[in-house]
């Protein structure tokens, strides 16, 4: 598979693994696993065919691992907006997390901290590349450190997802290291 349908079929699934399983005539259980076969049937169904070797080198190959495959089930990793329980168990963070966002976030994150948003949790990133990689995204990253240590001990929960990223409810502005505001020029 050339890299053009690799990204097509990786964007295709997290759409409706994560998203809109509906939208295709599929449900996800409680934990958001999918039967492998009920999810090619509806993507062949929906104009979009994928072959299971398509989906085994897409979970193989994917670099963020946003997929599992765990017998003849399928399910995202994380990044949810329907309901699901991914039934991480609680972990114990690092010291420092980190989160990659654009500067045109950053007001409303120095007001209101990181938020979910329409996702279940707030994903951090466990070294600043992966967080860099991740603001880019939307424009030139900014990456934010999260003082995941504090937090924890402060009673907020944290969970891993099996691709290594850090889920939490909210980061409170506290908990955060931001840049440091630059003066405007006048004109």
């Amino acid at each position: 598979m050339n890299a053009p349908r690799t990204v097509k079929v990786s964007k295709y699934l997290s759409k409706h693994l994560r998203h809109q399983p509906e939208r295709i005539g599929i449900a996800l259980d409680a934990q958001g696993w999918v039967p492998v076969e009920a999810l090619l049937r509806a993507c062949a169904r929906h104009g979009f065919p994928v072959s299971r070797a398509e989906l085994d080198q897409v979970v193989a190959a994917d670099d963020k691992r946003r997929f599992d495959l765990s017998g003849d089930r399928v399910r995202a990793n994380q990044g949810h907006s329907v309901p699901v329980d991914l039934a991480l168990p609680p972990a114990e963070p690092p010291e420092y997390l980190h989160h990659g966002t654009v500067g045109r976030f950053l007001d409303a994150i120095r007001a209101e901290g990181l938020r979910p948003m329409a996702r279940h949790h707030v994903h951090l990133s466990p070294d600043r590349e992966t967080a860099t990689r991740v603001g880019a995204r939307r424009g030139v990253p900014v990456v934010l450190a999260v003082h995941a240590g504090a937090m924890h001990r402060a009673g907020h929960l944290f969970h891993v997802s099996a691709n290594g990223v850090w889920l939490t409810g909210s980061v409170p502005p506290r908990f955060l290291r931001l840049p440091s505001r630059t003066p405007r020029r006048s004109p």
